[in-house]
């Protein structure tokens, strides 16, 4: 096999759309454009978001919030759903995961300390508040941080 006879597969490459190259081409003349106006000249048409000069809907409404690209956004388990494992797991996220007790990952796990725990368990997540550490090691178990 040559340079000269290499070819793309059947049907994927596209010939260009040759603008402007007399009546046979089938898009001669005005080059598909039309007969004058805004968009048939150079560089005309107009900006996305233009309304025809009416008050534009972006501009009757006011700025509204803010999204913080630096934010952990943390799945969130409370100690009380931990009841659910047996004495002496070693509960992390991919377990919750399959627990179906938190449904996606996210950038981690935080541990919350609402309800009680009664479980001796070994909980490895990313952040821990201070309640839910304090319930998890009155039960006998241990908070690792990951």
């Amino acid at each position: 096999m040559k340079l000269h006879e290499l070819s793309p597969a059947e049907g994927s490459a596209k010939a260009n759309w040759r603008k402007g190259r007399g009546p046979g081409s089938g898009n001669g003349k005005t080059a598909g454009k039309g007969h004058k106006g805004q968009n048939a000249r150079s560089g005309g048409g107009v900006r996305p978001g233009f309304e025809g000069g009416q008050f534009p809907i972006y501009r009757t409404h006011p700025k509204r919030g803010f999204n913080n690209y630096f934010a952990k956004n943390y799945a969130i388990v409370n100690v009380e759903a931990l009841n659910k494992f047996v004495d002496g797991t070693v509960v992390d996220l991919d377990m919750l995961l399959a627990a179906k007790i938190i449904r996606k990952p996210l950038d981690g796990l935080k541990v919350l300390g609402n309800g009680e725990l009664t479980k001796k368990l070994t909980v490895k997540a990313a952040v821990f508040s201070a309640t839910a550490k304090e319930k998890i090691e009155a039960a006998g178990g241990k908070v690792e941080e990951v």
